[in-house]
């Protein structure tokens, strides 16, 4: 029997792209809880990453983003700060921000109440384990967010952060279509969402992510703007 990347593969890419993109699951979803997917147009550009950090990967975005001067915000996984907490001080101290994903990459909208709050309460706690700060921002896996997430996330003082722009990186493509995808309607207050690491997508490597840095940041320079993290968009400072 295929598996779930091989049913995916067997729809035409143009088409997953669209599906992707229109998905009224998702859309419905962030009615219902909404979050952050845009920010004011005076701040710039947001660069988020999730799913990290990965030593495969991570390290060598970092290199990426000093050299075009941009700054992010990195929705962690905690099983993998506890893995790397060297990696996730290092995106802390290179003036990058920490933000949540998780414990773990599962479906944190399908667990219980209890069960979600540990999910949540243990990634905060291995943020701070690692690199001594508070996480303020929550992006759910795949963006599935609920009412029950959202209730949660205001207990532990977290606010629900989307997107509004997308390279689909996850499906293995190149540094050229990543860009081209992010940059299709990226204008200014636009929220970027990438990912450093191959360990929760439909692809090997995560090297195209790295590469499409450059192309992406010469247009958003060439429109004027600055590529931030969400904490210097929206408070002035990445915490």
């Amino acid at each position: 029997m295929p598996d779930r990347r091989q049913l995916r593969r067997a729809i035409p890419r143009p088409l997953r792209q669209r599906l992707y993109d229109w998905s009224p699951s998702r859309r419905r979803r962030w009615r219902e809880t909404p979050g952050i997917t845009r920010v004011p147009a005076d701040a710039g550009v947001v660069l988020t990453f999730d799913d990290g950090p990965d030593e495969a990967c991570t390290p060598e975005l970092l290199d990426a983003l000093d050299g075009v001067g941009a700054t992010a915000t990195f929705f962690v996984i905690g099983e993998r700060v506890a893995e790397n907490p060297a990696l996730a001080l290092d995106v802390k101290a290179r003036g990058h921000e920490l933000a949540l994903h998780g414990m773990t990459h599962r479906r944190h909208d399908l667990l219980t109440a209890e069960e979600a709050s540990t999910e949540l309460s243990q990634g905060m706690e291995a943020i701070e384990s690692a690199a001594g700060c508070r996480p303020r921002w929550y992006r759910p896996p795949f963006g599935a967010s609920s009412p029950q997430l959202a209730s949660i996330c205001a207990e532990l003082g977290l606010q629900l952060a989307y997107w509004d722009a997308w390279g689909q990186d996850w499906e293995g493509d190149s540094a050229s279509r990543i860009a081209r995808l992010v940059l299709r309607n990226l204008d200014a207050g636009s929220v970027i969402l990438l990912h450093d690491s191959a360990l929760y997508g439909q692809r090997d490597d995560a090297k195209p992510t790295v590469e499409s840095i450059p192309i992406i940041a010469r247009s958003v320079h060439e429109k004027g703007l600055e590529m931030v993290s969400l904490g210097t968009a929206l408070n002035g400072n990445t915490g």
